[in-house]
């Protein structure tokens, strides 16, 4: 008896857990909309009106530069680390440039050399490695020479 019972209180509690997983509504009845919605009519899928059609291409056209631009952006920035990164590694590779303190920027293809080196040979070392490098249109020198 008592193992009836217990299958019995399985099978309802597996039930109960099953309906209210795939969303039974308990409290609802024909007629009266669900518990959170607030307009149970149908709502037509077909016959999207012209100005409709015409509205939602211009989103998406508006949408799709949007992303370009961005994508445009990302990929720009992505140059300019590089240059970046690239001039960095030659002027701490540059076994003439030891001993210095040189900070590197990229805008646009334009690369600012900042910071302070030994002597005006190395300045000019650190301005020639930046022209050297790909994608530098320009180099900026505000680099100074250190005084003893």
């Amino acid at each position: 008896m008592r193992t009836l019972l217990r299958l019995v209180l399985v099978v309802v509690v597996i039930i109960a857990a099953g309906a209210f997983f795939f969303g039974y509504d308990w409290g609802s009845s024909i007629g009266r909309p669900a518990v959170g919605v607030k307009d149970a009519r149908p709502v037509g899928t077909t016959g999207v009106s012209d100005s409709t059609r015409q509205t939602a291409r211009e989103t998406g056209a508006k949408i799709g530069e949007a992303v370009s631009n961005t994508a445009e952006r990302a990929g720009e920035a992505i140059d300019e680390g590089r240059i970046t990164a690239k001039v960095k590694s030659k002027i701490e590779l540059d076994d003439t440039l030891k001993g210095t303190h040189v900070s590197v920027h990229t805008d646009d293809g334009v690369v600012t050399l900042d910071g302070e080196v030994i002597n005006s040979a190395q300045r000019q070392r650190a301005e020639q490695l930046a022209r050297e490098t790909d994608g530098v249109a320009r180099v900026v020198d505000k680099l100074s020479v250190k005084t003893r």
